[in-house]
C-alpha cells in the first residue's frame, strides 16, 4: 500500500509539472514582445494592465547551494522562497519551487506577516507545530540544510495568459536585489539595480505549447536560458 500510494503520489507530482522557457532579453526585445503578445493574449487579470510588483526573499545555506546547483544546471533540484505582491503585506506567500529534468512544480502556502518575520529573526518552534506540511517542511531544512534567509529580489511583472495549453508568458523588469532580510516587509527598505537593464521572458504551459505563442514568442538571436533573477540578484551580492 505504501509503494502504491508513493506511485500515484508521484505521478500526480507529474502531471502537475509544467514545461518551461526562459530567455534574457533587452529593453527592445521587451517591447516588440509586448506589441506581439498583446494581439493574441490576454492581460493577466490580476494586474493592473496584466502589471504588478513582486517583492521575493529567498532562502540558500552557507555553501550557496541552491545557487550553485542553477548554475551548474543540476536536473533536480528545489527552491524556498516568500512571497507578496504590489507591496501588499496582507497576504503574504511560502513557496517551494521544484524542477525534475526541466518539468517545474510550485507548492504554496499562506503565512501571516507575524509568521514571516518569525521565520527571518530564527523563531522557528511554531513551525514544527504547524498544520501545514510545507511549512513543516521548510522547518526540516532549516535544522537539516541550513536554509537562511538569503536575498531580496524585487521586479516589476507583466503577465498575458492564453487559455489552449494554459499558456502564461510573462515579462520581468526593473530587477533589484537588497541584502537584509529582515527589511523583506518594509515596502521603502534599500534595494539596488541588478545588471544593466536586464529583463528576462518566461514562457510556462502544460501539455503544449500552441504554435501561434511558440511563432509570437520567438526572437532572432535567442535561445532558451537557465539565467534566473535569483541567479542575477545574487551576482549583485
Amino acid at each position: 500500500m505504501v509503494f502504491y500510494d508513493t506511485i500515484v503520489q508521484k505521478e500526480e507530482r507529474i502531471m502537475s509539472m509544467r514545461h518551461e522557457w526562459k530567455h534574457e532579453i533587452n529593453h527592445a526585445d521587451m517591447l516588440l514582445l509586448r506589441q506581439r503578445l498583446r494581439t493574441v493574449m490576454q492581460e493577466d487579470p490580476n494586474g493592473v494592465q496584466g502589471k504588478y510588483e513582486v517583492r521575493s526573499l529567498y532562502f540558500d545555506n552557507a555553501a550557496d547551494r541552491v545557487l550553485l546547483e542553477k548554475v551548474y544546471g543540476i536536473k533536480c533540484r528545489e527552491k524556498f522562497r516568500i512571497r507578496y505582491y504590489n507591496f501588499d503585506t496582507s497576504r503574504i506567500l511560502l513557496e517551494k519551487k521544484s524542477k525534475y529534468n526541466g518539468l517545474g512544480t510550485k507548492q504554496s502556502e499562506v503565512l501571516t506577516s507575524q509568521q514571516a518575520l518569525a521565520i527571518v529573526h530564527g523563531d522557528w518552534d511554531w513551525m514544527m507545530k504547524s498544520k501545514a506540511e510545507l511549512i513543516q517542511e521548510l522547518y526540516t531544512k532549516l535544522l537539516a540544510q541550513g536554509l537562511r534567509a538569503k536575498t531580496i529580489v524585487d521586479y516589476t511583472r507583466e503577465a498575458f495568459v492564453y487559455g489552449p495549453g494554459n499558456v502564461r508568458v510573462t515579462l520581468d523588469y526593473h530587477i533589484r536585489t537588497g541584502l537584509r532580510g529582515i527589511d523583506f516587509l518594509n515596502p521603502a527598505c534599500i534595494m539596488i539595480p541588478a545588471g544593466d537593464n536586464t529583463a528576462i521572458m518566461e514562457v510556462k504551459w502544460d501539455a503544449y505549447l500552441p504554435d501561434i505563442i511558440k511563432d509570437l514568442v520567438q526572437l532572432q538571436g535567442r535561445r532558451t536560458s537557465s539565467f534566473s533573477k535569483y541567479q542575477i540578484c545574487r551576482m549583485y551580492g
